[in-house]
């Protein structure tokens, strides 16, 4: 394997390690439209979950494979533990996958081997030799992960490193799993692994990392000038506890500072070719779109995709940008894909126009999907003077992009006032058909209407976030509401969107409790098919 390739390969983890984020569960048909973004973005790895979890992250990763890994696409890969049947279930998930990749990994780091696996070094070092053996025997394409790498023993982390390739491991991954390290000790681990672990011509070295002291992006640029060429990331830097490196930023970082890069992966330092794969005009379109799907928002002051990225309020600021955008700006919004476009539509378009720039914003609709996306966008446009990007694309999201609608909002209504209580009456149509009605009072009014629809809907849970956004400028904006709800440790979102903040807030919850709903169910079903 020719390991001396001078371009960074990009290994998105969005869809197994980014849907950890609490709350950020996504189905089958949600993870196939982020694969779909994926592909379009450019990403040479695209690692669809753990085969092995689950039957659905089975049938995720089995569907992925079989819609984005065609020939001319990217690789597929799943997830798996070194135990034989995490393995083979990946391979078997795999199959549809032109291109198919098996990720296996074991800790072997001290704490880990003592507290979790319970076994010696010895031990280890033969589990990890015989599951990338064994995981070679279905494919070609292996990579392995010594769990906790960054806390291991230097010299055992060699070895276990020249056993997993001398067994057949193509890419060795680096995994700074609890976002322990700094960006000169990362590099100076890359560094010694190159110069220590005598087969690692034989191998691609890649790194994963954590963003608990929000260092993940600078080590892994670390990592790069030391030898290591696959990235594993994911869209927003989403994942668990603080998350992953972000995709956008460290593409973004090696497009715009290519020229001090280039030097370290062996080109000419004025080259100005692009050091990824990646169509960087797909980044934004696909990082609201992860958004979107995962409840999970980007905050303001995001590097590259947030709101505020290219926004300039310092007077000092506004003159130089409208002057000469270099002086304040070392990257155009153009080059990720935001436009300046605002006025697009109005209440007079027909539905060739909406269409048209429903695929120009990246979205393929069905006959059916388009017609309700349209009849809403009608409503909106009478309600508002000028439709934006945004303003459909929170159309799009709110109408088609919805969990199992188990429990449909049918009526909010609400009073409230300075020297009044505020009350809410809501009507809900209930899984079985049957339209419920009741009224709640509530210190506030989307207090109100969250107790009137607790109390026809009755699944118990605790309101952890609720966050309101403008999609856009003016009174007449778009609002954008999320929801995350607990129920027995775990985290259900919602998102919704409207013209009137109550009834965004309403149906917002009414999702989240669907997908609340539909997990109590699926828990159920199981549960009935063991006790049988």
């Amino acid at each position: 394997m020719d390991t001396s390739q001078d371009r960074i390969i990009i290994f998105d983890t969005t869809l197994r390690d980014g849907e950890q984020s609490p709350g950020a569960t996504l189905n089958v048909e949600e993870k196939l439209e982020i694969a779909r973004s994926l592909a379009r973005l450019g990403v040479d790895v695209i690692e669809a979950g753990f085969a092995f979890a689950s039957p659905g992250d089975f049938e995720a990763v089995q569907k992925v494979a079989q819609t984005v890994g065609t020939e001319d696409g990217p690789v597929i890969c799943s997830l798996a533990r070194a135990i034989k049947a995490d393995i083979k279930s990946a391979a078997e998930a795999l199959k549809p996958a032109a291109k198919a990749r098996i990720h296996t990994f074991i800790s072997t780091s001290d704490i880990h081997l003592k507290y979790q696996l319970k076994k010696s070094r010895a031990e280890v070092l033969a589990i990890a030799q015989e599951m990338v053996a064994y995981a070679k025997s279905f494919m070609e394409d292996v990579e392995f992960s010594p769990m906790d790498a960054v806390r291991t023993d230097s010299e055992y982390l060699y070895q276990v490193l020249e056993a997993a390739i001398a067994a057949g491991a193509t890419t060795i991954n680096i995994p700074d799993t609890v976002g322990y390290t700094t960006p000169s000790e990362f590099g100076a681990l890359i560094k010694g692994i190159k110069e220590n672990v005598p087969n690692i011509d034989k191998a691609i070295i890649s790194v994963h990392g954590h963003n608990d002291l929000g260092l993940a992006v600078a080590n892994f640029l670390e990592a790069v000038k030391n030898g290591a060429r696959q990235l594993e990331c994911t869209i927003n830097g989403i994942g668990e506890r603080a998350g992953n490196a972000a995709l956008e930023e460290l593409v973004m970082a090696l497009h715009v500072r290519r020229q001090y890069f280039n030097p370290f992966l062996g080109r000419p330092a004025e080259s100005t070719e692009s050091l990824t794969n990646i169509d960087t005009k797909q980044i934004y379109k696909t990082s609201r779109l992860v958004s979107n799907l995962t409840g999970v928002m980007v905050q303001p002051n995001k590097a590259i995709v947030g709101s505020n990225a290219f926004a300039h309020e310092s007077g000092i600021h506004q003159d130089g940008v409208l002057k000469n955008k270099l002086t304040y700006e070392i990257m155009d919004a153009q080059s990720i894909g935001l436009t300046d476009n605002q006025i697009i539509l109005g209440k007079h378009s027909g539905r060739n126009a909406f269409r048209t720039r429903l695929k120009e914003l990246g979205f393929e609709l069905s006959d059916a999907d388009l017609n309700k996306a349209f009849v809403r966008f009608k409503d909106v446009a009478d309600k508002k003077k000028e439709i934006s990007d945004w303003d459909i694309e929170a159309i799009v999201n709110d109408e088609i992009r919805q969990p199992p609608e188990l429990f449909r909002l049918e009526l909010v209504q609400v009073s409230c006032g300075d020297n009044s209580s505020p009350t809410a009456t809501v009507s809900i149509r209930n899984p079985e058909g049957k339209e419920l009605t009741d009224a709640a009072i509530g210190t506030g009014p989307v207090d109100a209407v969250y107790k009137a629809i607790n109390r026809v809907v009755n699944v118990p849970n605790q309101l952890i976030e609720f966050s309101v956004q403008s999609v856009t400028e003016g009174i007449d904006a778009i609002g954008e509401v999320t929801i995350r709800l607990r129920h027995n440790d775990k985290v259900y979102s919602g998102r919704a969107a409207n013209t009137d903040i109550i009834v965004a807030s309403a149906r917002a919850y009414i999702k989240a409790l669907n997908r609340l709903y539909a997990a109590l169910q699926e828990s159920e079903n199981k549960q009935t098919v063991v006790s049988s």
